[in-house]
């Protein structure tokens, strides 16, 4: 399989036309700093097709998914977290 291939959720990721990430916004070690930045993404995105909450929600779901078994527990339990934290910053507790 050609490396282009392989990468295609990387491209995904920082080229969506959902969103304009903040860089490594993914790599954070703090949940609410991680959702906090999706937030402000997504509020300021004009290119995206729903609501805020839904794309960021969906951008996050979709990394943590497409890294699966290449995340660590550490970095799933983290980004696992930014999900309600991301739920309680649009107020969906």
């Amino acid at each position: 399989m050609p490396t282009d291939a392989k990468r295609w959720s990387q491209d995904v990721t920082e080229h969506s036309n959902a969103l304009d990430l903040e860089e490594d916004v993914f790599t954070r070690d703090d949940p609410k700093s991680i959702a906090q930045s999706l937030k402000r993404s997504a509020e300021q995105s004009k290119r995206r097709k729903s609501s805020p909450y839904q794309s960021a929600m969906s951008m996050l779901t979709f990394y943590i998914n497409r890294a699966g078994d290449g995340l660590s527990a550490h970095r799933r339990k983290v980004l696992e977290a930014a999900k309600g934290e991301l739920r309680a910053a649009f107020g969906r507790d």
